[in-house]
């Protein structure tokens, strides 16, 4: 009971194909790598994958394949050829296409005998050379496709693509916040008890000069007044 549950909830899991960025902000002049990856595929036998990005932020310099039986853990088997007018049972057909802002890999095994692929792996690793700032732009589409029964047509593998969301930057900016960014919203602030201290001792100081002159008018004004007390007196 408990192994039935398991392959249930196994077969149950939705087979996605992921283009991952390195990062997620790289800067101009740097390099960026995305790997195309497929997870949870059952019964593969080919597929179609492109990816495509703005020419303006990246520039593809390199692209490294992992399919075949020549690969650990390669997807996909077979022997690879690129050869498509000299296809033999047990080979692995291979076209890649590369022009400004795409590139696009067809891989499809030959021949009843050839196993099928199951399972999660690498796909390609493609390499960029950032060369300008804003958004990378990078979507990815997909078609799989199922080892056909004999007589039959393939059928194609129900499936998810994503891609990373990558904005470039210029040289030397940072994707995490700096410690000076948190400086300048602090030194924003004005810095009210200083000025109101000060302010308020001036103040009293101003009300202290005017009191003590204030007194001694007053102090003056009543000995003029008792002086002249007697004259009006007379």
């Amino acid at each position: 009971m408990i192994s039935f549950c398991l392959i249930n909830i196994v077969s149950a899991q939705s087979t996605t194909v992921n283009a991952t960025a390195s990062t997620s902000q790289p800067s101009v002049g740097s390099t960026l790598t995305v790997t195309i990856a497929i997870s949870n595929v059952q019964n593969l036998f080919g597929l179609d994958a492109t990816l495509q990005w703005n020419p303006s932020v990246l520039s593809l310099s390199n692209v490294v394949l992992n399919v075949g039986d020549s690969q650990p853990n390669g997807v996909l088997h077979g022997t690879i050829t690129r050869d498509y007018n000299n296809i033999n049972s047990g080979d692995l057909y291979l076209n890649e296409t590369k022009v400004s802002g795409s590139y696009e890999l067809v891989a499809q095994s030959f021949g009843h005998t050839t196993s099928s692929y199951t399972g999660s792996g690498t796909i390609a690793t493609l390499t960029f050379n950032v060369v300008g700032t804003g958004q990378a732009g990078l979507i990815l589409t997909t078609d799989l496709a199922d080892q056909a029964v004999l007589g039959q047509n393939a059928d194609n593998i129900a499936h998810q693509d994503t891609a990373s969301s990558v904005t470039a930057v210029a040289s030397g900016s940072s994707s995490i916040p700096t410690s000076s960014s948190t400086q300048t919203s602090s030194t924003s602030t004005p810095t009210v008890p200083e000025f109101s201290s000060t302010i308020i001792i001036a103040l009293f100081i101003a009300l202290a000069i005017a009191v003590t002159v204030l007194a001694a008018k007053t102090s003056s004004k009543n000995k003029i007044t008792s002086s002249y007390a007697p004259l009006s007196a007379n």
